[in-house]
């Protein structure tokens, strides 16, 4: 029987590390009341050392799901203006949603805006908080027969206070 779904190769881990360099945004999908699942759009951007994070309002339906149910995903992928959307690579990022401290605010806040200059309208509005993403993994769908499970580490990215760089663990980087 064949593989459906392929360990990564080289090609595989640059591509997942490029989509996730170029998202600016990304679909959140949550689990909401009652336990039925939830979509939206929210701004993508990455925290000092490159680890995920988004701004939200706690006014969000998004929100209040992720504080009481924080596994999340987030899929990234643009699709092009010609052919047929699903020969487009897309990548799927399995994460846990964990707040972000208040004193860690200023710092982010600054990264945040020259990623996302336009937010300046609403980042110091009292119901908006950062949300930092501890990836577990990732599904990378490449295209038709290119499917790969990704780790964090295959998209550049690693497990949240595990005190590496790339997690946000060292804070004078």
């Amino acid at each position: 029987m064949v593989e459906l779904v392929q360990s990564p190769d080289a090609e595989a881990r640059e591509l997942a590390r490029r989509l996730l360099a170029e998202a600016r945004h990304a679909v959140l999908a949550t689990i909401g009341d009652a336990g039925r699942p939830f979509a939206s759009r929210i701004a993508l951007g990455r925290a000092p050392g490159g680890g995920l994070l988004t701004l939200v309002s706690d006014l969000a339906l998004h929100s209040a799901h992720m504080r009481a149910r924080p596994e999340v995903a987030l899929m990234v992928g643009e699709v092009g203006a010609k052919g047929d959307p699903l020969v487009w690579p897309r990548l799927t990022v399995e994460a846990r949603a964990l707040p972000v401290a208040a004193d860690e605010r200023p710092s982010l806040s600054q990264t945040w805006l020259a990623e996302h200059p336009k937010a300046a309208l609403y980042i110091d509005f009292a119901d908006f908080r950062f949300v930092r993403f501890d990836v577990h993994g990732g599904f990378l769908n490449a295209g038709f027969g290119k499917a790969f499970r990704l780790s964090p580490e295959d998209m550049g990215l690693r497990k949240q206070g595990d005190g590496s760089p790339a997690a946000g663990g060292d804070k004078n980087g």
